[in-house]
């Protein structure tokens, strides 16, 4: 069968397959310790789901317009101009269903065929892809562990070529839990829209922040900055509501009525209920989040201090997000269990299949000599887990 260009070029995400195989494992009924996935182990918000459920016994249950239900793409623009100091209308709004249709949306909007999109990594996976469908070339721009997983000016500026269309910019970052200040964050936006690149600022895990870690939304550094730069959110990793596939991207009106366009033909609205939900996860009380964030807080420090300790492995402590990514590559020279590990993705099975512990290879990050680990999931499993890790390891 001759498959299209797209079905034959975009790769198989590696978190969902990890995910997948390590479901698979346990349904056989091996107990399997999962840090694979990047979804909150928090329920919803009880305000959140009475939202839903009045939602559902009120009939709200048609078609909303494709950009979004007009109540939520005013609390959008309420959100982001009183938690980000950006001034949207909701024309300059887009719901999708989830962040990642709104960031695909604006890559089908922003790149066409010859273009190139500059990724940092480590970087989210889906990121490569989704401008390898809209016939792009992603540009890697490599940053280690030793700069704290940034990019800079300087760095920026020797990836750039006429070809350059736009910048993927993820603070806090998955998978690498950095968060960018203020100042370097405006030193880069502000040079790579000098040089007329769009920035596309996935701002994903933006109130999941650690150690006084502020976030800062580069829409707002200066008018050519509002101009280029094009703001994504939702509501899966903040609120917990992941299954609710409810994202929204912000920009100018141009772009954004284009990504409307784009989204006209492939799912419409988004989840007319969930849109409701919207509305209150956003307007409602947000102690929820806090607290959320608290249990986060104690699991990173445990996971980072733990890691430390095992011979052969180094990690930072995340400012965001509640990832931790450790550098494991001193692994790959020896033997573990009697089996010779080489990258990642070895590693990776190896620990699953044996210590029945689910992590995520780096290499589909972009960052082979690492291993993603996410911490949303119970202290006792993350103990259990560990020392799971541990205990494999020194045998």
């Amino acid at each position: 069968m001759a498959l299209s260009r797209i079905a034959r070029e975009v790769k198989t995400s590696a978190t969902l397959a990890i995910t997948a195989k390590a479901k698979q494992l346990a349904a056989k009924g091996i107990d399997i310790v999962g840090f694979g996935a990047g979804e909150p182990d928090f329920d919803v918000p009880e305000n959140v789901k009475n939202a839903a459920i009045k939602a559902i016994n009120d009939g709200y249950s048609k078609y909303t317009p494709t950009a979004g239900a007009p109540e939520l793409k005013e609390a959008i623009c309420e959100k982001l101009y009183k938690d980000n100091q950006l001034k949207y209308n909701p024309s300059q709004v887009i719901v999708s269903s989830g962040a990642k249709q709104s960031i695909l949306n604006i890559v089908l909007v922003l790149c066409d065929t010859g273009d190139e999109a500059i990724i940092p990594t480590p970087y989210w996976v889906s990121y490569p892809e989704m401008v390898v469908m809209a016939g792009a070339t992603p540009v890697f721009l490599k940053t280690t562990d030793r700069e704290h997983f940034k990019t800079t000016k300087e760095s920026l500026a020797k990836v750039i070529t006429p070809r350059s269309k736009v910048l993927f910019m993820n603070s806090p970052s998955n998978p690498t839990g950095m968060v960018y200040t203020e100042k370097e964050l405006r030193e880069i936006i502000s040079f790579a829209v000098e040089k007329g690149l769009y920035v596309i600022s996935d701002e994903i895990y933006e109130k999941i922040l650690y150690d006084g870690a502020r976030h800062f939304s580069p829409a707002t550094f200066s008018d050519e900055c509002y101009k280029k730069v094009i703001t994504v959110n939702g509501f899966s990793k903040v609120y917990a509501m992941t299954g609710w596939r409810l994202g929204y991207a912000a920009g100018p009106e141009e772009i954004i009525k284009a990504a409307t366009n784009i989204q006209d033909h492939t799912t419409s609205g988004a989840n007319s209920v969930a849109q409701k939900a919207g509305v209150e996860a956003l307007k409602g009380n947000q102690e929820s989040v806090q607290g959320m964030v608290r249990e986060f807080d104690k699991r990173r420090k445990y996971i980072v201090e733990r890691l430390n300790k095992i011979q052969g492995i180094s990690c930072l402590l995340p400012q965001g997000a509640f990832y931790a990514f450790p550098k494991v590559s001193d692994l790959y020279t020896k033997k573990i269990a009697g089996q010779s590990v080489a990258n990642s993705f070895d590693l990776v099975n190896l620990l699953l299949e044996k210590a029945h512990v689910a992590f995520v290879p780096g290499a589909p990050f972009g960052a082979d000599e690492y291993i993603r680990i996410s911490y949303a999931t119970s202290m006792k499993n993350i103990e259990k887990g560990i020392d799971r890790f541990e205990k494999f390891l020194c045998s």
